[in-house]
């Protein structure tokens, strides 16, 4: 199955992790838009639940393939990691199966005419699991500690949207004046108002993601590192931590989230299994119920995919090659090249993870209404090579020799040799070449004429609108060092951040993305494959369990049958 590695938008995407209730019965033993006036709640500290002994309901057991790296939002990195504090604490919105917004401690939000100021109005039932209100400053103290210099989050970036974040989180001096600027405020105890540097129709989804979630300050300041250990954690979601050992996680319904009457489970033991056979082979003993959407063991993937509790989701990831558009300068040369590649049978005998192929250049399951591009007339499934062919022969320059450069890893490799084999039948010399991950590509400015012909590009989309992902190909992006500029492109990408439709904005990408790789387009890329969450989830939890395309699994949505 192919990692992931380095990535366009430079961040992984978002995961779960939970499994294994005989490991820890023990643990369990210690788990205890008319926006209204702010009227004050009392912050009073009632003691917390007394124990409740056997809790109505059922357990789910999942296995995780790693162990989260933090419980703590701002150091919530891996996807285990998102995953696990996703269900411990309660985001202003939660994103669906097609990842639009939905209310969740926020019961409503509006976005000013200009698209600068975005106001979220909180539900006033929401409470901590200590029994505190959750107000709006819990999210400004929350969000100011993951910009805090002294924090070194690796997640601040994912808030420099908001006005005056990225001053405040590169300071070094008048951090305070820097921090007092920082444009979120809490007006009043269920009003939070936050202003944007320039209009972001996506950050109303962004709020759903780690970095975005509110911390129990007095918990974090009284204990510091140790804030998100089990018996100290003071969360506000569906679940709450009941135990943590380094293999095994154990999360018990919240009675007190503002919920809970619509969450079936009453616990969740998830267990840390690395080995992928290891995870299917405790499935099939019953010791877990579902996988947490991480690869399967290739031998078996082609007999998993008939069994019935075989689920595979869609991802916003894609592994794509971009042409050097010097090097390679003939369009018919590069849709010859597009057109040549099986993309089906690359991940059916290469990869072999349960990729699926990539015939445009945006997902299917990005959030966008309105009608969306067409496939590309140049990426088809099963490849052509009869019209590669003839595209390659009405080609006036064609360049006979190309260099690939892939990110230095066996299964990279693997893939950068297969498209090799493919182009040798068009009778084009591809020299593959590596470059170690933690340096590919790492020069400003775009490749020159005899520098490579094709680079890896490989693309995680942290951010669940097609913007972001579209202006990776703009004049002058950090990205793009494929020496594409198109005034046509840019001033269809400024059109739809501007725009305050919807429907306006999803043609307006399906523009974009003719523009890059439609019947007309420049081709500055050949789309390969995107990775998906393969799963085995018994039949008791297939209706309800479920990954949606960032790899979040909302646990409180799942029942057993």
């Amino acid at each position: 199955m192919l990692r992931r590695r380095q990535r366009a938008s430079g961040e992984r995407p978002h995961y779960v992790a939970m499994i294994g209730v005989l490991v820890l019965i023990g643990l369990l033993a210690a788990a205890g838009s008319t926006l209204e006036s702010a009227d004050p709640v009392p912050r009073e500290t009632p003691a917390p639940p007394e124990a409740e002994g056997e809790l109505e309901g059922e357990t789910l057991t999942l296995a995780l393939s790693e162990e989260p790296a933090s419980l703590d939002p701002a150091f919530a990195v891996d996807r285990a990691a998102a995953n696990v504090v996703g269900n411990l604490f309660d985001p202003l919105v939660r994103l669906g199966p097609d990842l639009e917004p939905e209310p969740a401690l926020a019961s409503e939000w509006r976005v000013s005419e200009d698209g600068l100021t975005v106001t979220f109005l909180l539900r006033p039932e929401a409470r901590w699991s200590n029994g505190e209100p959750v107000v709006a400053s819990d999210f400004v103290a929350a969000w100011l500690r993951v910009l805090s210099p002294e924090l070194e989050s690796p997640l601040a970036s994912r808030l420099y949207g908001i006005r005056g974040a990225a001053a405040y989180n590169r300071c070094t001096e008048r951090c305070d004046e820097l921090e007092e600027a920082v444009g979120v405020r809490a007006r009043g105890d269920h009003r939070l108002v936050v202003r944007l540097t320039v209009p972001q129709p996506w950050f109303v989804r962004l709020t759903a993601l780690p970095p975005f979630l509110p911390v129990h300050a007095r918990t974090v300041s009284r204990h510091g590192e140790d804030w998100a250990a089990p018996g100290t954690i003071v969360t506000n979601g569906p679940f709450v931590l009941g135990g943590r050992t380094e293999s095994a996680i154990s999360l018990v319904r919240n009675p007190r989230f503002r919920a809970a009457a619509r969450v079936s489970l009453a616990r969740v033991e998830a267990v840390v299994i690395g080995d992928a056979r290891a995870r299917v082979q405790a499935f099939d003993e019953g010791t877990v119920l579902a996988l947490d959407g991480s690869p399967l063991p290739e031998p078996e993937l082609p007999e998993l995919r008939e069994r019935r509790e075989f689920e595979a989701y869609p991802s916003l990831q894609a592994t794509t090659f971009a042409f050097n558009l010097v090097g390679i300068a003939d369009v018919r040369q590069r849709r010859a090249m597009s057109l040549a590649v099986d993309r089906e049978a690359l991940v059916e005998n290469v990869t072999g993870g349960g990729e699926a192929p990539a015939t445009r250049f945006l997902p299917e399951g990005m959030p966008y209404e309105g009608r969306n591009a067409p496939d590309s007339p140049w990426a088809p499934e099963d490849g052509d090579l009869a019209a590669a062919r003839a595209e390659l022969e009405a080609a006036g320059a064609v360049k006979r020799r190309v260099t690939l450069l892939h990110v230095d890893d066996p299964d990279s490799r693997a893939v950068a040799l297969a498209l090799a084999a493919v182009w040798e039948e068009l009778g084009l010399e591809t020299v593959v070449n590596s470059q170690p991950a933690e340096s590919f590509l790492d020069f400003e400015g775009p490749l020159s004429r005899d520098s490579v012909d094709l680079y890896q590009q490989d693309l995680d989309p942290w951010i669940p609108d097609p913007w972001p992902t579209l202006a990776l190909w703009s004049c002058g992006a950090a990205s793009n060092k494929a020496n594409f500029c198109s005034a046509a492109y840019d001033g269809v990408l400024a059109e739809a951040r501007a725009a305050e439709s919807t429907l306006v904005r999803s043609h307006l990408y399906a523009r974009a993305e003719e523009l890059l790789t439609g019947e007309g387009g420049a081709l500055p890329l050949v789309p390969v494959y995107r990775p998906t969450y393969t799963t085995l989830e018994s039949l008791q939890v297939q209706d309800t369990f479920a990954v949606n395309p960032l790899g979040q699994i909302d646990l409180s949505a799942v029942a057993l049958d």
